[in-house]
């Protein structure tokens, strides 16, 4: 199997490379890429030193089995075209496809299906959409799933690793914003991504958009208020949910205890900082909500592993599975 990554020296990419580690895929070839300040730097794959390599148009004209990109949406509205004309699969992280009719947006655990004889670019979903869209399409299958209110509650690394520098520099007494719009440590920001004429932000619009296509239903309303709060790691998700059937709370609990991809935490709950390295959805605190047929819950996910970084390496191995490469 060859691979390539795209972005490798990024907080994503770096974290493409410790997912595949820990599935202890041997890929044949791994090729990493980034910008011209990286080329010749080194990573590390297994202990096998690799040299970044700078990104051109050239650099993609090879046959690859699958290509990860994790370099913003417009390294990957330039380059993955390329890319998808010349390798099986590009994994895309950014929003640049996501919208796109034809490209899937893909959770393997809920839609895996559509990768099975596909060839060309996948997007990776949102964030905090890929650890709520997780325990919603559980819900959904066994209730209906009507209407989705969330409050999410998001880590600075969400922007980079600019992000944790600004916060860390504003721990120390410093003043710089960064790119945010206001000072985060000891705050809380209402704001991630532009705000839209409707009142919404991209972020807010995202999580509409992305879990009406994941879960194949654009009747479900979805209310997304994102917000930043100063965490290094982990996304959090307040979520209420109304369903077309009458929920048994115990069947809920039950299902989403078995389901893959999400720990289930009964009489309990856990924070951004308890999560660790874990590659899951983490449901909590799970309750009726204004009536039988609402829940509420508490959804927490480390937001550069599920949210990003295993999510895409997820597409890969169901991919690879589905098309007999693995």
């Amino acid at each position: 199997m060859k691979i390539a990554i795209v972005g490798a020296t990024g907080e994503v990419g770096r974290m493409m490379i410790s997912c595949l580690e820990e599935l202890n895929l041997q890929p044949d070839l791994l090729d990493l890429y980034a910008s011209a300040k990286s080329q010749g730097t080194m990573q590390y794959y297994q202990d096998r030193p690799l040299e970044v390599m700078e990104l051109n148009k050239e650099s993609l004209k090879q046959a690859y089995d699958y290509v990860f990109f994790s370099a913003g949406g417009g390294v990957a509205r330039a380059f993955a075209p390329i890319a998808a004309k010349h390798s099986a699969l590009v994994i895309d992280n950014s929003s640049a496809f996501r919208n796109d009719a034809e490209i899937p947006l893909v959770v393997p655990q809920i839609n895996s299906d559509l990768l099975q004889g596909y060839q060309g670019i996948v997007a990776n979903p949102n964030c905090s959409t890929i650890q709520m869209v997780l325990p919603l399409a559980v819900l959904d299958q066994a209730f209906g799933l009507r209407k989705v209110v969330v409050s999410t509650y998001q880590a600075v690394s969400g922007s980079g690793h600019s992000g944790i520098e600004t916060l860390e520099k504003q721990r120390r007494g410093g003043c710089v914003k960064g790119s945010y719009p206001e000072i985060i440590d000891l705050n809380v920001i209402p704001q991630i991504g532009v705000f839209l004429d409707s009142g919404y932000s991209t972020e807010e619009e995202k999580m509409l958009f992305e879990t009406r296509k994941i879960l194949r239903n654009d009747a479900i309303q979805v209310s997304a208020t994102t917000v930043r709060v100063p965490v290094n790691y982990g996304h959090s998700n307040a979520v209420y949910a109304e369903f077309a059937r009458e929920v048994d709370l115990q069947l809920a609990a039950t299902l989403l205890k078995q389901a893959p991809a999400i720990q289930f935490h009964e009489n309990s709950y856990i924070t951004p900082l308890a999560i660790g390295n874990s590659n899951d959805a983490h449901v909590c605190r799970l309750r009726y909500g204004v009536d039988t047929y609402s829940v509420a819950f508490w959804n927490v996910g480390h937001n550069v592993r599920i949210g990003a970084a295993a999510n895409a390496v997820n597409i890969l191995v169901a991919h690879a599975k589905a098309n007999g490469k693995l």
